[in-house]
């Protein structure tokens, strides 16, 4: 349970479950509803594909603050990592998982 230790461990689980959610909402329940007529799962993993999306924006400027980082160099990249798919996912790898590394 390395994750629920910092704000960046838990920025880090916030990404990965709204990048997941996005993948289930996009690959399966819209796919669903047009192929099956069968919206239900879209009814159900639009709110929580909501919700974490807004976890992730303001635990991504919790962090910044606590972090200090620039608005220019980190928190922009981080921020426009949700609104693209599998951007969570990447910017995991290649932000979140080395500033979880080497701390502040």
């Amino acid at each position: 349970m390395k994750f629920f230790k910092t704000k960046i461990g838990r920025l880090r689980l916030v990404a990965l479950l709204e990048g997941l959610s996005l993948i289930v909402l996009v690959g399966v329940a819209v796919p669903l509803k047009y192929a099956y007529h069968d919206p239900s799962l879209v009814k159900t993993m639009g709110p929580v594909h909501g919700i974490l999306f807004l976890l992730f924006v303001i635990n991504t400027l919790s962090v910044g603050l606590e972090y200090k980082w620039k608005f220019e160099e980190t928190t922009w990249k981080v921020l426009l990592a949700c609104l693209i798919p599998f951007g969570t996912f990447y910017v995991d790898y290649t932000i979140l998982s080395k500033i979880a590394e080497r701390g502040k």
